[in-house]
């Protein structure tokens, strides 16, 4: 069934086609209608599900860490200060190896306070122990979150779908909305071997001492680690049964490229249409599409990069004092590498500031031009 809307209603299908049974809600612009539209298929039965409201976005992920401990599949949705504000209990849900999905509409974190698009709120959590997605359409957005749940569920680790406000949250476009046998064919029940249950009374996720804490945070990031392959054979499958993947990183003519754009989210769709008016010109440029940040796929990506002369980097967000995220993994996952091109650190598009193919256009050219890339290169910025 083909239907046109919106991000938020998209990842809403996604995340009732999984069949999630407990929903925690709390509203915060621009997720707000992620769990309206899960509020109504459970309440006209579309969704068998717990529909809990609670009194924080802090609440919102306890109440969800308590139904993935029962055993029970959990969804939740937040965005911006809500998420920050989740923070202990993002590190609680990840140290608890509880697989729930959370969709995040990414938005600019305050003060000046601002509701449009920025990844720094969901990049500023990349230390919490939670799978990170970035998408870059609705349907991708709806069909990551079963993908989520499937690789989740297999490595006992939290997952994040992140989405940029506006530009996908409350853009509508046609989505293919699977059938839900085949979405139950493709993610099997939830079921963990490790849960509460009052017929065999145990305890779960307690003190523990400096002799085990050590080799919990090592099996943490063996299970993160996993995730990559698990997550590759995760959309290989689902390729095979919908017809539909995305890849850990998206390779965009990048055949020959000498120049190669590292995006993520909706920037690459603009980025595509640069790419291709320079590749008519002749240049050599290409792009690459980051949709796994967390685990990072390092040797992908090095892969990717492997005879780039330059690599530009365009991030729509900020680590006050360093500079762009991205770039900062970027730089990180090809320090060993021989032969490394430089990378070039462009920050754009904070605070909802569109992404236009000028844009584009600049950071290609001022990475051309330019032998030695400075730290941070602040593209577009008023002063």
């Amino acid at each position: 069934m083909k239907k046109v809307i919106t991000g938020n209603h998209a990842v809403s299908y996604g995340a009732m086609l999984a069949r999630a049974q407990v929903i925690a809600a709390y509203p915060i612009t621009p997720q707000t209608t992620i769990v309206e539209h899960l509020a109504d298929f459970t309440a006209d039965g579309q969704l068998d599900a717990r529909f809990i409201n609670v009194e924080s976005e802090h609440s919102a992920m306890a109440a969800s860490v308590g139904a993935s401990a029962a055993g029970a599949r959990a969804f939740t949705a937040s965005s911006s200060h809500g998420l920050a504000l989740m923070h202990e209990m993002l590190h609680v849900a990840a140290g608890s190896r509880l697989p729930i999905v959370m969709a995040n509409v990414n938005r600019a974190l305050g003060t000046n306070w601002n509701l449009w698009a920025d990844q720094t709120d969901s990049l500023s959590q990349r230390d919490t122990g939670w799978l990170q997605f970035y998408c870059e359409s609705n349907q991708e957005a709806l069909d990551t979150v079963i993908q989520a749940y499937r690789v989740s569920e297999q490595v006992l680790v939290p997952s994040m779908i992140c989405l940029d406000a506006f530009f996908i949250s409350h853009t509508a476009e046609i989505v293919d909305i699977p059938d839900k046998a085949l979405v139950d064919s493709y993610l099997p029940e939830c079921n963990l071997v490790y849960r509460l249950d009052p017929a065999n009374p145990c305890t779960l996720y307690g003190v523990t001492s400096a002799e085990f804490y050590y080799e919990f945070r090592y099996k943490l990031h063996k299970a993160m680690e996993d995730a990559i392959r698990v997550a590759r054979e995760a959309d290989d499958e689902f390729r095979e049964m919908f017809g539909r993947s995305y890849g850990l990183v998206e390779q965009y003519r990048m055949e020959d490229a000498e120049l190669v754009l590292v995006t993520s989210g909706t920037a690459a769709s603009t980025s595509r249409l640069v790419i291709d008016e320079l590749r008519e010109r002749g240049e050599r440029v290409g792009m690459l599409r980051i949709r796994m940040f967390r685990p990072f796929p390092a040797e992908e990506i090095r892969n990717a990069l492997r005879g780039a002369q330059r690599v530009a980097v365009m991030d729509r967000n900020m680590s006050p004092g360093q500079g762009g995220i991205m770039a900062q993994e970027l730089r990180s996952a090809l320090c060993n590498t021989p032969d490394r091109p430089p990378v070039y650190g462009f920050v754009v598009g904070l605070g909802g500031r569109d992404i236009t193919t000028d844009v584009v256009h600049r950071v290609i050219e001022e990475a051309l031009a330019t032998d030695i890339p400075e730290d941070i290169i602040w593209m577009g910025v008023k002063v």
